[in-house]
């Protein structure tokens, strides 16, 4: 492992040059362009090389992340069951490792696509995609949306930091809506599973409603204006957005130096995280308690066969379950091969992606208490209909 961090990066390196890049371009003065809603000013110039200095830190920090991200399941493999010598078949053992491995998987995420988002609201027009998609082409926004989800493999947890970046750029609620309920339930890997467990039928069908399902809940949260129920301090960065361009003396258009973008960037990661972090520690701290102590099999045996209540009981009950698309579909089969109804089977699989309890934990930090209901309503509807749907369609899918 050293040889490979000394053959391609110095890392140690790298992570001072950030830090002296971080320090030296922190705002001092209210000459800045960024979160703390001054005038735009002209861009501060940068001390020479700065630029490569800093390129030169991303690129050695963006390796480090990787390592860490491709890193954290065969570590926290690793010391829960080898180090600490816990059973793999134990109920300790599978809620340690999964409290290790989500934790450290989302913090990383976090932090990575807040910053990277936030630094290209910085460098890019952002207005003009918003306009672009809140216009006549909303539509498409939505589709783009839950297109974006369906090919991001993210589960309901580690799609809230990108969901937050697209919030604060300003991305219309109903277009980050339908990418926040389609980016948990469907993925590459998930359709390939499916495709070989269950047949292309089924696999066409639940892409298809997976996507349906994000598309409607984005025409119904911008219907109801549901942006308004954002925390209060989501609303104020959004009225603190940066400027992206000044103009000079001479009447010219110019954009924010690598300085500033960076400086925006910088302060609204560390805004944002100091906020969440606990909450995200405490819901994957529940999810691993649940993943580990309660048995799938249990809530696969009591949702009945066929009655019209097991559809919305079977939502209800999957919702405490945290599970990503490619663990759900093992269940998915299993919850077939006994006779359980297509329509009930697919809506206890979508709802046990689509929500979980550390998921709902995670955006009360974002949501308020209406948004959330209404978030979690409309999921609940939703997938309520289409198992009765695909329970009186099931018998033609043969």
């Amino acid at each position: 492992m050293r040889i490979f961090l000394r053959k391609h990066f110095n890392y140690s390196t790298s992570i001072a040059l950030l830090y002296e890049v971080a320090m030296s371009a922190t705002p001092k003065t209210p000459s800045c362009c960024c979160a703390c809603g001054s005038q735009p000013t002209a861009p501060i110039e940068n001390p020479k090389g700065w630029n490569g200095k800093y390129f030169a830190a991303v690129a050695g920090l963006a390796a480090l992340w990787w390592l860490a991200y491709s890193s954290v399941l065969p570590a926290s493999h690793w010391l829960v069951f080898k180090v600490l010598g816990l059973d793999p078949d134990s109920h300790w053992g599978l809620s340690l490792e999964f409290f290790l491995y989500d934790t450290v998987k989302i913090l990383l995420l976090l932090v990575a696509l807040i910053y990277g988002i936030a630094w290209i609201r910085a460098s890019l027009n952002v207005e003009r995609v918003r306009d672009f998609l809140a216009g006549k082409r909303r539509g498409l926004g939505y589709f783009l949306g839950a297109t974006f989800g369906a090919v991001t493999p993210f589960c309901s947890c580690s799609s809230i930091p990108l969901f937050l970046g697209f919030t604060t750029a300003r991305i219309p609620i109903g277009i980050t809506m339908s990418f926040l309920i389609t980016s948990p339930l469907i993925n590459e890997i998930a359709v390939v599973l499916l495709w070989g467990l269950l047949g292309w039928k089924f696999t066409l069908v639940y892409v298809l409603v997976g996507m349906a399902a994000g598309i409607l809940g984005g025409f119904v949260m911008d219907g109801l204006n549901a942006g308004r129920w954002l925390q209060p301090f989501i609303l104020e960065t959004l009225e603190k957005a940066p400027a992206h361009h000044f103009i000079n003396e001479a009447g010219e258009v110019q954009k924010l130096t690598i300085r500033q973008r960076h400086s925006f960037a910088y302060s609204e990661t560390a805004s944002i995280c100091k906020r969440v972090w606990k909450w995200v520690i405490m819901g994957v701290g529940i999810g691993a308690a649940l993943h580990g102590f309660v048995p799938d099999n249990w809530f696969a045996d009591n949702l009945g066969a066929g009655e019209w209540w097991s559809v919305p009981a079977a939502v209800l009950v999957a919702i405490p379950l945290y599970s990503n698309v490619t663990g759900i579909i093992p269940i998915m089969e299993s919850l077939l091969t006994k006779g359980l109804p297509i329509g009930t089977t697919l809506a206890f699989c979508m709802s046990a992606v689509a929500a979980s309890i550390p998921e709902v934990m995670m955006l009360r930090q974002i949501m308020t208490i209406k948004l959330q209901a209404t978030f979690i309503g409309y999921l609940w509807v939703i997938f309520t209909v289409l198992g009765w749907l695909f329970n009186i369609l099931g018998p033609y899918m043969v």
